[in-house]
């Protein structure tokens, strides 16, 4: 256990300690015993906030993706013109994986079949769907959502460069944001005023 005691709220704590060590050895792997060292709690401590370690990797998972939706919603309105909004969409997006390219495993080793896991993860991807689906609906491109559908699936296989390459640096971020916005922009050229 660690020497210092736990400042502040233990739930935060516990999602923080959980976050780092799900990322790292994936949900299987990972200890309830584990995270309440690294959270500098008593095991039974956690279990007064969560019940078990699939409620924790759900909690975990839910900060996690709303931190995800308020990024994406400050870019959004930050900016004005939808070249910038789109572009704001794949800085998001691959940025939240380039910071998280030591914590893979939170994405890879993910526990399978939870029903509560699913239920959230589907909610979570139709919130940012809408939210890409409603930038271009705002510039009057037709197919607003198939053509969502696919710029989140070029940025989901951008990521997984970052993902899985170690070699893998900010430079190549930056190329591959500036790639998939131009790449997206020009391909719609035809049905947006930019």
């Amino acid at each position: 256990m660690r020497l210092s005691t736990v400042q502040g709220d233990k739930s935060e704590a516990i999602l923080d300690a959980a976050y780092g060590i799900f990322g790292s050895k994936g949900f299987y792997e990972t200890k309830m015993s584990d995270i309440a060292d690294e959270a500098g709690i008593a095991k039974g401590t956690i279990y007064l906030y969560f019940k078990n370690k699939e409620q924790l990797f759900v909690a975990v998972s839910k900060r996690d993706c709303d931190n995800f939706i308020s990024r994406l919603d400050y870019a959004l309105n930050s900016h004005q013109s939808t070249g910038d909004k789109l572009g704001a969409i794949a800085k998001t997006h691959l940025t939240y994986y380039y910071e998280r390219r030591n914590h893979t495993k939170m994405f890879f080793m993910a526990p399978n079949n939870d029903p509560d896991l699913m239920k959230f993860m589907k909610a979570f991807m139709n919130e940012y769907m809408s939210m890409v689906r409603e930038v271009l609906e705002n510039a009057g491109v037709p197919e607003p959502v198939l053509l969502a559908e696919a710029y989140i699936g070029i940025l989901d296989r951008l990521k997984m460069d970052i993902m899985l390459n170690p070699e893998f640096n900010e430079e190549h971020l930056n190329k591959r944001i500036t790639f998939a916005a131009a790449l997206f922009l020009d391909g719609c050229r035809s049905f947006l005023q930019v």
